[in-house]
């Protein structure tokens, strides 16, 4: 059964880029033999990520999430059986959130920065969609 999780979080430290692309790469190499896909927007220290894939796999990595010092306000925004994957091309996309015109993020929140705590999993996941139709996410899987 497939399922998809979106969550926000908040960066326990000042994130730097080099953390970004650490945490990037592991999950390009460990999510394919999980069978997991799903896209990171970050933007400051907040973060929003989609997770997808089957419900063992996909609930183990977010409680391993959970646990990890590195994120702190760790929120879960919207989480479904799905009969398909929307972001089955991508074992972890990322979005370049200084690239994306600040009307597209003021179109689904209060502000135009993205800022997941104060918007609906329905708004958020409409974001994504989004992002995708633009093509905004970098990283599709090789």
């Amino acid at each position: 059964m497939l399922v998809r999780l979106l969550y926000a979080s908040r960066a326990a430290k000042p994130v730097a880029p080099a953390v970004i692309e650490s945490i990037l790469e592991q999950s390009r190499k460990h999510n394919p033999e999980l069978g997991i896909t799903g896209i990171l927007c970050q933007s400051g220290e907040v973060f929003l990520q989609v997770l997808e894939g089957g419900r063992s796999a996909v609930n183990a990595l977010y409680n391993q999430i959970v646990r990890d010092e590195r994120h702190q306000d760790v929120v879960i925004l919207h989480y479904e059986e799905v009969a398909e994957r929307a972001f089955s091309g991508w074992t972890m996309g990322q979005v370049n959130l200084a690239k994306v015109n600040p009307s597209t993020l003021l179109k689904y929140g209060e502000k135009p920065a993205l800022d997941p705590y104060a918007m609906s999993g329905k708004a958020a996941m409409a974001l994504l969609e989004e992002l995708i139709a633009t093509a905004q996410i970098i990283g599709r899987a090789g």
